[in-house]
C-alpha cells in the first residue's frame, strides 16, 4: 500500500490545496472580497484538481488570475461552451488551462478547475468578488465568507444529471487553512466588528473611527462559514455613492458611464406604525429534512435545528393576533399539513397546533421544497387576509433556480419571508425566495439564535402593507439616468432598499441630484427623498459598477428563463454585459490558459477533488419607563375602583407592592421606599421558564392563575394567589404576574417575548375599561 505524504483526503489522496488567503474591502455597505487559493501538486503525474466550493448569492465574481512561478496568467470572461472546449483543449495538449464557472442550477455554488498542474509546481490562483452585505435583526451588516458547502438534496423527478461532484470530509478535517485581514470604511463611525470566530482586536486608523482593520485570529481551520459582523453609529441614515466610469470603457456603455448606488431606509408616519395589522394567513413551512437533526453549530452544548425550529414555532404561534389564519407543512421528500386548509387562529386551534409541533421530528428524508410551494400556491388565497409565508430551510436543496422561477411567478398572492439554518444554508436559496416574494431573509448561523430573527419578521410581516412604490430621478437637464435595479416591489419600516442606476450626459461641476420614493400606505401618501453629488467619490474601484452590473445580469437571466429562451437577444445581451463588465453570470465562465515554453506536459493527468466541510438579570437594568408602565398597571387594575376608600386603596397599593417584594425579590418605582434583595436562587433546575411560560399564555394574551404559572415564578399556587386582591379577575392578576415576570427577569429577550406582551396589555387595558365602566 502506497503512503500519502502531506495533507490527505478520508480516500487517503493528497490534496493540492494547502491555504486560502483572504483580503476584505468594507465601503459602507458593500464589500470587495479578494481569495488566494495556494496550490501544490505532490504527486509524480501531472494533476487536475477540482473545487466545488460556495459564494455569497448575491456575490459578483469579477476578476480570476493564475500566477505560476513568476508568470501571472489573468482569465477572460466567455461564453460558457466556448471557455469549456478551450478548457478541454488545453488539457489534452498538455498545457495548463484554469476554469471558473457558476453551477447551472445555483448562482452560489462555483467549480474551480485546476488543469495539468506539473508533478511538484506550485500555483496561486486568485479570484475577486463583491457583494452587499445584508442587514441584521440588531442593525449590524453582515458579511458571510461560505465555507461549508453541504450535499446539495436532488429532487428524483429533476433529470438534472451532470451535477458537479462535490468532494467534503467531516467539519474539523478540513485539511487546508484560512487567514483573514478585513478593512472597513465607512462613512459613519465603526462601532464594533463581531464574528462566529476568534478575531484579533480592532484597530482604528483614524481619529473619527471611520476606518479600522481587523483580522480573524491566527491558526483558523477552514472548517465554518466566516461571518463579520459590522456595526457603524447612524446605520440607517441613507447615503448615496456616485462611481466614475471605467477609463478605458467606451462611454455610453454601462461601465463607460458613472454608476450611482443609493441606500434607502424608508422612514413611515408613526401614526400609522403605531397601530399593526391583526389580518393574514400565516403559512409556516418548516424542513423536516434528515439534515434538520444537524448542531446549530460545532460548539458545545448546541442545538440541533430541529429543535430550535420547535421553539420558534412555539413563539410565532403565540405571538399571532386573534382573528388571523395559519397552517404549518412540514416538508422533506414529502410534506405534511397541520390542517386540510389554513384555520382562524383560536385557543382550540393553537393548542392542536402546538401539540403536533411537540411531536414534530427531522423524520421525512430529502429537501424537496418544490413540491410543498406548488401545494400552497394550489390553494385559493383568502378574501381580506393577506398571504405570508414563513420558509424555514438548511438550504440543502439543487434546484435553486427552479424553485425561485415558482415563487417568481406566485409572487402577487403573497410575500415570503426565509430562515438560513444553520451552516451551509444557501444563500442563492434563501435570498432569492425572500427578493422574489416581496419579503425578508434571515440567516441563523453560529451561535445565533432563530428566535429574534423570526420575531423581526413577523414585525414585518404585521406592518401596513406599501402599495404603489415609485421612484423618481431628479437630475439636470443634461444628464439622463437608466435604472438597472428592478422596480422596488417591498418597502418595511427599518429595511435597506438598495437601488443601481447609471448617468449617461456630461455634467459640470458639483452639480446635484435627488430620487424621490413614493408610495402608499395604509392608505395614506408617503414621500421620502434622497439629494446627492453627482461628482464621483475617490478610491471606490469598480465595486458599484459591477454590483450594478449583477443586479441586471441577475434581472435578465431570471427574464431568460420565464421565456425558456425563448425570448430573442435576453441570453446574448447577459453574455455580452458579463464580458463587459468582467462580472460572472451563467452564460459566462473565467477560462485562462498558461501557454509553456518547450514541449507539452507528459503523462497520464490524476484528478483530485478538493474537499469541503460538511455538517451537518437583574430588574434595575429595566429602563424607568417599564417600570412606571407595570406601577401604572398595577395601580389602576387593583386601586382604580369606585367603590374603594382612599385608605383601603392605599393599604392595597401597599399589599401588592409587598407581594411584589416577597415573590419577586426586585424593586418597583413607587411612592414607597423599600429595599429588596436580589432573585432568590431557584430551588431545582428547570428547563428553560422563559419557554416554559410563553407555552402557558392563552391565544388571547392572558394567562391562568395555576401551579404551572407557579412554578415558572418559584413559588406554590397558594403564595401567587392568595395575594390577589378579590375585585381583581383571576386571569387579569395571573396576566399581571407573568409580565412582571417577564420585564423583571427577561429584558435581554425582549425580542422574543414583545409581541406576547402586546397582547396581554391590550388585554389589560380592555379588563381596566371594564373596571370603569358605570
Amino acid at each position: 500500500m502506497v503512503t500519502c505524504c502531506g495533507l490527505v483526503t478520508v480516500k487517503n489522496e493528497p490534496v493540492p490545496l494547502k491555504s486560502i488567503a483572504v483580503e476584505v474591502s468594507v465601503q459602507g455597505h458593500v464589500a470587495t472580497v479578494s481569495s488566494t487559493l495556494q496550490y501544490e501538486n505532490q504527486e509524480q503525474s501531472p494533476l487536475e484538481a477540482i473545487f466545488i466550493f460556495p459564494l455569497p448569492g448575491e456575490a459578483a465574481v469579477c476578476r480570476f488570475s493564475a500566477k505560476i512561478g513568476q508568470t501571472e496568467v489573468v482569465a477572460e470572461v466567455q461564453e460558457k461552451q466556448k471557455a469549456q472546449e478551450q478548457y478541454d483543449d488545453a488539457l489534452s495538449s498538455g498545457q495548463q488551462a484554469f476554469l471558473l464557472e457558476e453551477s447551472d442550477e445555483s448562482p452560489d455554488v462555483f467549480k474551480l478547475s485546476v488543469g495539468s498542474l506539473p508533478p511538484g509546481e506550485k500555483a496561486s490562483v486568485s479570484l475577486d468578488y463583491v457583494t452587499e452585505l445584508s442587514v441584521q435583526a440588531d442593525d449590524g451588516l453582515r458579511l458571510c465568507l461560505p465555507a461549508v458547502l453541504n450535499p446539495r438534496y436532488q429532487p428524483q423527478d429533476s433529470g438534472s444529471g451532470g451535477s458537479a461532484q462535490v468532494s467534503s470530509v467531516p467539519a474539523g478535517s478540513v485539511p487546508y487553512s484560512l487567514s483573514l485581514s478585513a478593512h472597513v470604511s465607512s462613512p459613519h463611525p465603526i462601532s464594533r466588528v463581531e464574528s462566529n470566530c476568534p478575531l484579533d482586536p480592532l484597530n482604528y486608523l483614524n481619529t473619527e473611527k471611520t476606518q479600522a482593520t481587523v483580522s480573524l485570529a491566527a491558526g483558523h481551520q477552514f472548517d465554518r462559514d466566516v461571518e463579520l459582523l459590522l456595526y457603524y453609529q447612524d446605520t440607517h441614515q441613507p447615503t448615496a455613492i456616485v462611481e466614475a466610469a471605467q477609463a478605458s470603457a467606451k462611454p455610453g456603455t454601462l461601465m463607460g458611464d458613472p454608476v450611482v448606488m443609493l441606500s434607502l431606509y424608508p422612514e413611515f408616519p408613526k401614526d400609522v406604525m403605531s397601530s399593526m395589522t391583526s389580518h393574514g394567513e400565516f403559512l409556516f413551512v418548516v424542513d423536516r429534512s434528515g439534515s434538520m437533526e444537524c448542531p446549530m453549530h460545532l460548539g458545545s452544548g448546541s442545538q440541533d435545528r430541529i429543535s430550535s425550529a420547535r421553539e420558534t414555532l412555539l413563539l410565532l404561534l403565540k405571538s399571532l393576533p386573534m382573528g388571523c389564519y395559519f397552517n404549518i407543512i412540514g416538508f422533506g421528500s414529502s410534506y405534511e399539513s397541520f390542517f386540510p386548509k389554513s384555520v382562524e387562529y383560536s385557543q382550540k386551534t393553537m393548542d392542536e397546533a402546538l401539540q403536533k409541533v411537540k411531536e414534530m421530528r427531522a423524520d421525512l428524508g430529502g429537501t424537496e421544497i418544490l413540491q410543498p410551494l406548488k401545494h400552497i400556491y394550489s390553494q385559493p388565497c383568502l378574501p381580506d387576509q393577506p398571504r405570508q409565508l414563513f420558509l424555514f430551510t438548511d438550504g440543502e436543496v439543487e434546484n435553486t433556480k427552479e424553485v425561485l422561477d415558482l415563487v417568481k411567478t406566485n409572487a402577487g398572492s403573497h410575500r415570503c419571508f426565509s430562515f438560513g439554518i444553520g451552516e451551509g444554508a444557501s444563500t442563492a436559496l434563501i435570498s432569492g425566495l425572500a427578493k422574489q416574494a416581496r419579503g425578508h431573509a434571515q440567516f441563523i448561523t453560529g451561535q445565533d439564535r432563530m428566535q429574534p430573527k423570526a420575531m423581526q419578521s413577523l414585525r414585518f410581516a404585521l406592518q401596513p402593507a406599501v402599495v404603489d412604490i415609485s421612484v423618481k430621478w431628479n437630475v439636470p437637464k443634461e444628464v439622463s439616468v437608466t435604472p438597472l435595479s428592478p422596480p422596488i416591489r417591498v418597502l418595511f419600516q427599518g429595511h435597506r432598499a438598495l437601488l443601481y442606476a447609471q448617468l449617461t450626459g456630461e455634467r459640470s461641476g458639483d452639480t446635484e441630484g435627488s430620487v424621490t420614493v413614493k408610495y402608499s400606505l395604509a392608505k395614506q401618501p408617503v414621500e421620502n427623498q434622497l439629494s446627492f453629488s453627482l461628482k464621483p467619490a475617490e478610491d471606490t474601484g469598480m465595486t458599484v459598477h459591477r454590483l450594478g452590473a449583477r443586479t441586471l445580469i441577475q434581472s435578465l437571466e431570471v427574464e431568460e428563463r420565464e421565456q425558456d429562451g425563448g425570448k430573442e437577444g435576453v441570453k446574448e445581451k447577459v453574455i455580452e454585459l458579463s464580458i463587459q463588465s468582467g462580472v460572472s453570470s451563467a452564460f459566462t465562465a473565467f477560462i485562462a490558459i498558461h501557454k509553456r515554453d518547450g514541449e507539452a506536459l507528459q503523462g497520464q493527468l490524476l484528478r483530485r477533488h478538493v474537499p469541503t466541510p460538511n455538517v451537518n438579570v437583574c430588574f434595575n437594568l429595566i429602563p424607568n419607563t417599564c417600570k412606571l408602565l407595570l406601577c401604572l398597571m398595577l395601580f389602576f387594575i387593583v386601586t382604580q375602583q369606585k367603590d374603594l376608600t382612599a385608605t383601603v386603596r392605599i393599604r392595597v397599593w401597599v399589599e401588592v407592592l409587598m407581594y411584589i417584594k416577597e415573590a419577586f425579590r426586585f424593586q418597583l418605582c413607587c411612592p414607597i421606599p423599600i429595599d429588596f434583595d436580589s432573585p432568590a436562587p431557584t430551588s431545582k433546575p428547570m428547563r428553560d421558564p422563559l419557554l416554559q411560560l410563553i407555552s402557558l399564555q392563552k391565544a388571547s394574551g392572558s394567562w391562568v392563575l395555576e401551579a404551572a404559572l407557579a412554578e415558572v415564578l418559584v413559588k406554590t399556587e397558594e403564595e401567587v394567589s392568595k395575594p390577589k386582591p378579590a375585585q381583581v379577575d383571576q386571569e387579569v392578576w395571573a396576566t399581571v404576574l407573568a409580565l412582571i415576570w417577564l420585564y423583571g427577569f427577561k429584558m435581554e429577550a425582549q425580542e422574543d417575548w414583545q409581541f406576547l406582551a402586546m397582547k396581554a396589555l391590550t388585554l389589560i387595558v380592555l379588563a381596566t375599561l371594564v373596571l370603569h365602566l358605570p
